[in-house]
């Protein structure tokens, strides 16, 4: 895959470094996939309790 201009503008917004730092540092590439779980399992969490409240 090619690594664009606004992927790599985005990866320093939210992470703090860009791509190649991340493919050159495990420790970095943990960083972003425990960051992006969390998100995932927040946003679980959120579904879950709009349908508690939208379908009883």
């Amino acid at each position: 895959m090619k690594y664009t201009g606004e992927m790599e503008k985005a990866m320093y917004q939210a992470y703090g470094f860009g791509y190649e730092e991340y493919s050159r540092k495990l420790s970095k590439r943990l960083e972003v996939e425990q960051h992006r779980d969390a998100e995932y399992k927040k946003s679980l969490e959120i579904v879950a309790e709009l349908n508690r409240k939208f379908h009883p």
